[in-house]
């Protein structure tokens, strides 16, 4: 059978298939929302990798700037903590998630996509040996550094505060 003649043919047995429920159409829609965890889900599966969390006000309140909170963080971002945890060896403290009090956007700690980790220098060193310098920061100049996987380090204060876009680019 000739290519021109096998195309038409494949999806016309691709279509009857998909008609008949014997093949589902399994694309993501474009604008679909990152799947999210809960308070207590995102802990669990943080504990389980070893990497804990402090928070000033000793609270979990999303809605409270001195809570540290992670209803609503994305999987995504849970991910990407705990590879960084596997990658690097490093104790990883968590500081702040999905709780009020950070700068807005798409990719903010609001919608799941931030956490900051404490400085440490195993940490420190494995950011900035490890991880490609990008320049500072518009605003803020925090240095900033980008993972192979495309995820944003960017050194504050007293944090990294770290952006993680896997699973929405």
């Amino acid at each position: 059978m000739s290519r021109h003649l096998a195309r038409p043919a494949a999806l016309a047995a691709s279509a009857a298939l998909l008609a008949g429920g014997w093949l589902t159409a399994a694309a993501p829609s474009a604008g679909a929302a990152p799947a999210k965890y809960s308070q207590a889900a995102a802990e669990q599966q943080l504990k389980r990798a070893g990497i804990t969390w402090v928070s000033s006000g000793r609270c979990s309140d999303r809605k409270s700037s001195r809570c540290t909170s992670f209803e609503q963080i994305n999987k995504s971002t849970v991910a990407g903590v705990i590879d960084f945890k596997k990658a690097s060896r490093c104790a990883v403290t968590l500081t702040a998630g999905t709780e009020r009090g950070h700068a807005g956007g798409t990719y903010s700690h609001w919608h799941g996509y931030k956490v900051d980790i404490k400085p440490t220098s195993c940490v420190n060193s494995y950011v900035t040996h490890r991880f490609r310098y990008i320049g500072e920061r518009h605003g803020d100049h925090a240095k900033q550094y980008k993972s192979p996987s495309g995820n944003v380090y960017a050194r504050e204060g007293s944090h990294w505060d770290v952006t993680y876009y896997r699973g929405t680019r």
